[in-house]
């Protein structure tokens, strides 16, 4: 350092006139400090992510005008139906299950957008293009690649048929 307080200035960096920086006012930041920085933003950081999966994750239902499916004795103990909801252009899946509850799913892989098919001696739904696999109960993935359950469509019995009402996300 000068006699004047001036840090002495390299001849050949003209960078510092343009960038004049008096070091000794500049603000320490301790190696400590910019840990703690990192460390607390980095946590911020993941329950962000945390938050947006688990918000992800909640069942948006999304209600429809009614449409008839089928009646209720055309569908036998393990077998399915494909069906339209709630546009033409959107192909589902009605699964009867042994225990003869039904289950309505949209018919397209949630991977690869490929048409599910129902599998009743595996009690899946099977997806050919990559060989992922859904279970016939949640619509959950249980096999390949898939990793979010297909979308469940809301079904009502009125008077012996089944009516789609909603599809849940």
């Amino acid at each position: 350092m000068s006699a004047s307080g001036e840090r002495p200035r390299c001849p050949a960096c003209r960078w510092q006139e343009d960038f004049p920086v008096d070091w000794e006012s500049e603000q320490y930041v301790s190696r400590r400090e910019l840990a703690r920085f990192l460390t607390h933003g980095s946590g911020l950081l993941a329950a962000a992510g945390v938050a947006l999966t688990v918000l992800g994750q909640k069942g948006a239902v999304q209600a429809y005008e009614p449409r008839r499916v089928c009646a209720v004795a055309e569908v036998p103990l393990g077998g399915s139906r494909l069906f339209r909801f709630p546009t033409e252009e959107d192909p589902c899946i009605l699964v009867r299950l042994s225990s003869g509850e039904f289950r309505a799913y949209s018919q397209v892989c949630t991977n690869l957008a490929c048409a599910v098919i129902h599998r009743p001696t595996e009690n899946a739904l099977f997806c050919p293009c990559h060989h992922g696999a859904f279970a016939t109960e949640t619509g959950a993935p249980t096999a390949g690649p898939p990793t979010r359950a297909l979308p469940r469509v809301l079904l009502e019995e009125r008077a012996g048929d089944l009516y789609a009402v909603g599809v849940e996300e």
